[in-house]
């Protein structure tokens, strides 16, 4: 899995949490958890709150890099779909499991969702939503 972009984007802060790592840049954010993991509730409400820092009043895209394998308590999705300026989430990975899971997120979370391969097209997608939003808000 290509973890990096071959274009150098800026990463405007970086967070260590208990379960891993996310990388904040200028409108969006990925992370990457640990193996064996669970994101609980509390542990979502870490990453909203930095979402809150950085893009409390414009849009942002979520990445999440899946290398390793981690548990997600679904029930977050509830609260993610209250974050009105969250435009795109897109997962990234090559593991079958995750494709699985992928599907039945989806179900819980009701929005702009994606599952990638590649980390370069899932930013791209996350780019490009992000685009059509500024434009509708020019309307």
């Amino acid at each position: 899995m290509k973890i990096a972009s071959t274009k150098k984007a800026i990463v405007v802060r970086e967070y260590q949490l208990d379960i891993g790592n996310v990388q904040v840049y200028d409108n969006y954010m990925v992370s990457t958890f640990e193996e064996g993991a669970t994101v609980t509730l509390e542990r979502a409400y870490q990453i909203i709150g930095i979402s809150e820092i950085h893009f409390r009043d414009k849009d942002f895209g979520y990445i999440s890099l899946r290398k390793n394998s981690y548990a997600v308590d679904p029930t977050i999705y509830n609260y993610l779909r209250g974050l009105a300026n969250l435009k795109a989430f897109a997962i990234v990975s090559k593991k079958e499991i995750d494709m699985h899971n992928f599907k039945i997120e989806k179900l819980f979370y009701k929005k702009n969702m994606e599952f990638f391969i590649e980390y370069d097209n899932a930013l791209a997608w996350v780019k490009k939503r992000l685009k059509k939003k500024k434009k509708k808000d020019k309307i």
